[in-house]
């Protein structure tokens, strides 16, 4: 009988969060010593940065925020290869960018206080002060447009990350409860009930389509979650962490049974979606980061990416070069294509 029970009592946590590695994923491993994974990832880059606009610090066939992303896999990239080959690159040209902007802030949180009032001093209309019975208090505005009414997963993700970062950073107390504020919005009002984020929250409580399921507002969140769960010592953000990855790699969203991520295949043009995928390996390595002692989460993350690092480089490669199709065929060098690339290319150096 007692072995009846703890049988039971395991299969019931099993079933709980099943961290496996689903077999019908495409090369969820590989043996690539990591001064190779370096070189490979530090080609990739050098395939992008002659594409670099020295008067604006963007790149040539991507948007602002797709170079902001290009940015960010340079800076990981010496950070993960022990390196200081883009540093003067990068220090460069945000410096340049931060330049050429006035005001950092474009998006507006809001505050306990402007939700009860049912007002934020930068909008126009009026904002419900709870929907679905949840406070409004901690999303951000996807817009600094006074008539725009979105509230959206991503730009409140990016907001727990960076305040969280900056919680750790500075050990100010004002960073976390701002993080914590704004990882509690996404909690109450834009996670589905398969555990995956959806997009977008009205001011006036109406909804994006249920159906807007993107990998970025997953990964956002998740990189977010990972760092504010290591900065409080709050388990209820790890786990939610965890719970949220665990369903963003499995779900047939954007991926198939191969594993492999469908989103943002454009060989012909560059499109959001292009850039979504590079921003949801970011936020997963962030996971494998935060958790060293979870050895399946580990496992998980590190199979997860080598199925895309393998599609790509035996699927979507010519030379060092990808296609944003990670199915391929591969195709002649496009920004966008690489820019989808770096992030896996990068983090594998770490995970494996």
């Amino acid at each position: 009988m007692l072995f009846r029970v703890a049988l039971l009592a395991l299969v019931s946590s099993s079933a709980a969060q099943d961290l496996g590695v689903p077999l019908s994923w495409r090369k969820f491993s590989n043996s690539r010593p990591k001064s190779e994974r370096i070189t490979i990832a530090q080609n990739a880059i050098n395939q992008i940065t002659p594409q670099l606009d020295s008067g604006t610090g963007e790149f040539n066939g991507i948007g602002f925020w797709q170079s902001g992303n290009v940015w960010s896999v340079l800076a990981n990239q010496d950070r993960l290869a022990g390196t200081t080959t883009n540093k003067a690159l990068v220090l460069k040209n945000l410096n340049l960018v931060f330049s050429r902007t006035t005001h950092y802030d474009k998006f507006h949180v809001i505050t306990p206080a402007q939700a009860s009032a049912g007002r934020n001093p930068k909008k126009s209309f009026n904002i419900k002060s709870t929907c679905g019975g949840a406070t409004m208090a901690g999303g951000v505005f996807w817009r600094p447009i006074p008539d725009d009414q979105a509230i959206n997963s991503i730009t409140t993700g990016l907001y727990i990350t960076l305040s969280a970062f900056l919680a750790e950073f500075t050990k100010n107390g004002t960073y976390t409860a701002a993080a914590i504020a704004s990882a509690k919005w996404i909690k109450a009002h834009n996670i589905n009930s398969n555990n995956l984020v959806l997009d977008t929250v009205n001011a006036d409580c109406s909804t994006s389509p249920a159906g807007w399921l993107f990998t970025y507002n997953s990964g956002k969140y998740i990189e977010g979650l990972s760092v504010l769960g290591a900065v409080t010592g709050d388990s209820q953000w790890t786990n939610l962490a965890i719970n949220i990855l665990n369903a963003a790699v499995k779900t047939r969203q954007w991926q198939g049974a191969d594993g492999i991520i469908t989103e943002g295949a454009s060989p012909d043009k560059n499109g959001d979606g292009v850039g979504f995928k590079a921003v949801f390996i970011r936020g997963i390595h962030e996971a494998w980061t935060r958790n060293p002692n979870n050895t399946p989460l580990r496992t998980l993350i590190h199979s997860y990416g080598d199925v895309q690092y393998n599609a790509l480089l035996d699927l979507a490669a010519t030379g060092n070069t990808y296609s944003s199709a990670w199915h391929g065929p591969p195709q002649g060098f496009t920004t966008w294509g690489q820019l989808a690339a770096l992030d896996v290319m990068t983090c594998n150096i770490d995970t494996n």
